[in-house]
């Protein structure tokens, strides 16, 4: 891995901030695939869902890479986002539980795409050792530690019961690994200095309804939304606006 600047690395950065890259990211790419060299503030905003200040606020975070009056260099732009949240490496990843939803995260395509690329499948079910999901055969669960130190792991992906998780986090983190992906509905405990990123979709569908019923009780009261349409607007941060 090449070492950045003392400068680089000492650039604090929101972690608000951090989150929404990727977002731009994607909107970037979206952009490019359309043929679009050059674009706005105001067009990048509007691609990724967010109000044009915050995307310079944001921006301004990385250096400037905006030309007052043309916009900025959409392949230039996605390059260094691309530096900053480290997708111009390629990261090994384990994904541990290959269930529903383990097999389908290990057919997702996205991740080779955006620099991650699976090196192993792991599950403590013996009778899931040797099949093969997405071309990569499951392995024991015991071979975790193998793994990490062989391909130098330092992501790891949770995708077994809740009941479960903890255990899989502290032999991930004994192993060496100190950033976890936790799909389990549960919350982790895990030491200083490994990242714990929870993805809990149950929660995300009650968020969905919480905000349908708001939208339902406003129409029923007869009170405009605030854009006149009868949509609720979400801030990307997650406060309704």
């Amino acid at each position: 891995m090449t070492a950045r600047s003392t400068t680089d690395s000492a650039r604090d950065i929101p972690e608000a901030t951090v989150a929404r890259l990727p977002v731009y990211l994607r909107a970037l790419l979206s952009l490019a695939d359309r043929n679009i060299a050059v674009c706005s503030s105001e067009e990048l905003a509007a691609a990724a869902g967010v109000n044009s200040a915050k995307l310079r606020k944001d921006l301004s975070y990385l250096g400037s890479y905006g030309t007052r009056g043309v916009g900025y260099d959409v392949d230039y732009l996605r390059y260094q986002i691309s530096r900053e949240i480290g997708g111009t490496q390629e990261w090994p990843v384990v994904i541990v539980g290959i269930g529903n939803l383990g097999q389908a995260l290990a057919n997702f395509s996205g991740f080779r795409s955006r620099g991650f690329r699976i090196v192993a499948l792991l599950d403590a079910d013996r009778r899931l050792e040797g099949k093969e999901v997405a071309g990569i055969p499951v392995r024991p669960f015991r071979e975790l530690a193998d793994i990490v130190t062989e391909h130098q792991v330092a992501i790891g992906v949770i995708s077994v019961p809740a009941p479960a998780a903890q255990d899989v986090a502290d032999a991930m983190v004994q192993a060496g690994i100190s950033s976890i992906l936790n799909f389990a509905p549960t919350v982790l405990s895990v030491p200083p200095g490994v990242d714990v990123r929870k993805v809990d979709l149950s929660i995300e569908l009650q968020i969905l309804a919480y905000h349908e019923s708001r939208k339902a009780q406003t129409e029923a009261d007869g009170v405009p939304s605030l854009d006149g349409t009868g949509a609720v607007a979400i801030d990307p941060d997650g406060v309704t606006a």
